[in-house]
């Protein structure tokens, strides 16, 4: 069966935040330690301890902003540990995530080097489940004030005579769980507190997001909101793509088509995540002042064998590509409200870009899609109409297919696909409005192995190619998309 769809290309629906291509790097197993940071003094090529291949690499996906130090790790950081002179430097035990010590050389100047060299923009997120109001805001001062104060003072005898530029400061996270386990009422009432000594200085302005719901937790949404909204910029929302359970989670490698559909369906439930928090957020803010910021997302499995389970290191599938590209259209159709999102996590932790091994690089099919969406980021957000075909699994069903399209700047028009289905090949006849287009262009990520991954003997198993399968004839763009597939279309 041929699936009819409608793209009106001259009607906008609102810009594609490119923050909604945003990424979380945490004081987390290999993420930051091998990941990014190796020191000045490694024998893997580095800039100021940056690792340049990864930098090389991830500069290639136009990344637009960066969330640090955590997650669970930033509502246990005090980030006066970790400025200074390395040697002096104290050190801690991540009691998070696999009680290894922490010698704090990656810390506040190192993160903002970082962020130079990817030319993104910075995400601090601040310490309010352990950490003291004055702290937060001594950071803040620290950061961005441009005068004479202790904190400038500071910086400046740390090497940094002028300010940096932060737009986005989180107040917390997961103040619902390792954040503090708070109630929200409690934490509404904090974050009131806390973002009230996070100041403006100068031409600096904060963007402030607030720790928002873990998945579906409505009334936490609706708690914050009325009792804070007026005083925040974003909420955030946290959820993870995890078949199985949380208590019983899977392997990435060697699952089944069972799992394979369940993955499928659960990450297809962070439309109804967003919707719904999105009508709670619209009684309290119909402007839409408010960004929805999806600061955690990707998936989570078992961490692979004969490595530290508190470093969260898995391997990353095809699975992963699709869940990465339903994500992004979600995000895209949700482009209203949805202002940035921030995927977890960066370099060899859960849903990662990159995996590294010593001097070693290997980019993974999570990677591909980031690359292959790029096109999409701050372009217009054009309408598709269609009804997808069911893709059923042992009487269950979700839709096939997951689209969204955009215009640039240039009139160039940009279709992302998704088919869902592990067996069902998908035909499409789009039928395009609104102007004249005369080529075509296609890339695909697809393979016939469900858990065809990338390694650092086969570093190139799964990786985007040419499709030359559409044709654009009478004003209709047709394809027949393999299964498990995602692509990347181009009209101009």
């Amino acid at each position: 069966m041929t699936v009819q769809l409608v793209l009106n290309t001259d009607l906008a629906k609102g810009r594609i935040n490119p923050n909604i291509y945003g990424h979380f790097a945490e004081h987390l197993g290999r993420c930051i330690y091998e990941g990014l940071w190796v020191g000045e003094d490694s024998k893997v090529p580095n800039t100021d301890g940056i690792r340049n291949d990864v930098v090389e690499a991830l500069k290639k996906l136009n990344i637009p902003v960066l969330r640090w130090p955590g997650g669970c790790f930033a509502d246990e950081y005090h980030w006066k540990d970790g400025i200074g002179p390395k040697e002096g430097r104290k050190r801690m035990i991540n009691t998070h995530w696999g009680g290894v010590v922490e010698n704090n050389h990656f810390g506040t100047h190192e993160f903002f080097r970082l962020c130079e060299l990817l030319e993104c923009e910075p995400y601090i997120c601040g310490n309010v489940g352990s950490g003291t109001v004055q702290e937060m805001s001594e950071w803040v001062e620290y950061m961005t004030f441009d005068g004479e104060s202790p904190m400038a003072n500071w910086r400046a005898e740390n090497g940094r005579e002028l300010p940096w530029k932060l737009t986005y400061f989180g107040v917390g996270n997961e103040n619902w769980g390792c954040g503090g386990n708070m109630r929200p009422e409690y934490y509404a009432d904090l974050y009131r507190r806390y973002q009230t000594y996070a100041r403006n200085y100068g031409a600096n302005k904060l963007y402030k997001i607030a720790g928002g719901a873990n998945i579906d937790d409505y009334n936490w949404t609706e708690v914050l909101m009325r009792e804070a909204g007026h005083l925040m910029d974003g909420l955030s929302l946290h959820n993870y793509t995890i078949p199985g359970s949380w208590e019983q989670k899977r392997p990435a490698l060697g699952f089944d088509t069972a799992e394979w559909f369940e993955t499928m369906q659960k990450s297809l439930h962070m439309d109804e995540l967003v919707a719904r928090h999105s009508a709670i957020m619209d009684k309290y803010d119909p402007q839409k002042r408010v960004g929805l910021i999806i600061d955690e997302w990707g998936t989570w499995f078992l961490s692979e064998p004969g490595t530290n389970p508190g470093f969260l290191y898995q391997q990353n599938t095809l699975r992963d590509a699709l869940v990465a590209g339903i994500h992004l259209n979600i995000f895209h159709n949700h482009s209203d409200r949805v202002q940035m999102a921030n995927l977890a996590q960066m370099v060899n932790v859960l849903q990662a870009l990159i995996l590294t091994e010593g001097d070693k690089l290997v980019l993974t099919p999570t990677y591909h899609v980031f690359e292959m969406y790029k096109v999409h980021q701050g372009n217009e957000r054009l309408d598709v109409s269609y009804e997808s075909p069911e893709y059923a699994f042992e009487g269950k069903s979700i839709p096939q297919l997951s689209l969204s399209a955009s215009r640039d700047a240039e009139g160039k028009v940009y279709v992302s696909v998704c088919n869902l289905s592990h067996e069902a090949a998908a035909e499409l006849a789009l039928e395009l409005r609104g102007a004249v287009f005369t080529q075509v262009a296609g890339t695909i990520l697809t393979h016939t192995e469900l858990g065809a991954h990338n390694s650092f003997q086969s570093p190139d198993t799964l990786a985007p190619v040419a499709f030359s399968g559409a044709v654009l004839e009478g004003g209709k763009l047709s394809c027949t998309l393999p299964p498990a597939s995602v692509a990347v279309f181009t009209l101009e």
